[in-house]
């Protein structure tokens, strides 16, 4: 079984059928088994060289995955740095357009040979919270909230986005959802995590969340000081595992 990839920046329809720029990594065809396809969703600084790493290693796991850009209509080829400070001025990405984007994105994915026509997001810190709103807005087959914050929180005063909270849209949960956290976060605090799991078990969802000890925001970094090893490294386990059990034919 071979582990090649190819990888390169598309272009696909998102939210109102705009042309957004997207980067799509999936494993090549050969004697590897269709897998589910993985939408990336990026964090608030943008769509980067970290993020784009994250998705070439779902590829080389089996899985197909795409992260659009969700900052294309501000930023059109800006840099990283330009475009997430020009979406920050604008509070963020609206929901309804995040949405939107996504559905684009796994549109693109089914429609890929590789694919076996189920689909998970994952994201990381605001694309935590957004992985949450997609598995409550869209059919998904699985959804990852890496320490995503304002789920259930409003954003303080000052926050660099402009958003609500979650909690009228959890019902709609229409996937199992994995959660990852650090003991040592603010944004979601351990509180938020342990009411945000109450909530979805008392709402019939599945789920599994998991807290670190020692971690706080942003463990899963390894170009940050938040960076922790042995949390990052048992958090990209139980991806594999949870993506293993519901992505695989």
């Amino acid at each position: 079984m071979t582990d090649a990839i190819r990888a390169e920046t598309v272009r696909i329809a998102g939210h109102g059928a705009d042309d957004i720029e997207a980067y799509l990594a999936r494993p090549v065809a050969g004697d590897r088994p269709a897998a589910g396809g993985v939408v990336v969703i990026h964090h608030m600084p943008g769509y980067d060289e970290s993020t784009k790493e994250i998705t070439r290693r779902f590829a080389a796991h089996g899985y197909p995955a795409m992260c659009p850009n969700l900052y294309t209509r501000e930023a059109p080829g800006a840099n990283p740095d330009d475009a997430a400070a020009t979406a920050r001025a604008a509070g963020g990405v609206p929901d309804e357009r995040l949405v939107g984007d996504v559905a684009g994105a796994v549109a693109a994915l089914g429609e890929l040979e590789v694919s076996n026509g189920k689909v998970a997001t994952i994201g990381y810190c605001s694309g935590g919270r957004q992985s949450v709103l997609a598995a409550c807005s869209l059919p998904l087959d699985a959804a990852v909230d890496c320490y995503g914050a304002f789920v259930l929180a409003d954003p303080p005063e000052g926050a660099p986005v402009s958003v609500t909270s979650l909690r009228g849209k959890l019902g709609d949960l229409s996937c199992p959802l994995l959660g990852l956290f650090g003991a040592e976060d603010r944004f979601p605090s351990p509180e938020e995590v342990a009411e945000l799991e109450k909530l979805l078990t008392g709402a019939g969802k599945t789920v599994e969340f998991h807290t670190f000890e020692g971690a706080g925001h942003g463990f899963f970094s390894p170009d940050r000081p938040s960076y922790r090893v042995e949390a990052a490294t048992e958090g990209w386990a139980r991806i594999r595992d949870f993506f293993g059990r519901h992505l695989q034919s």
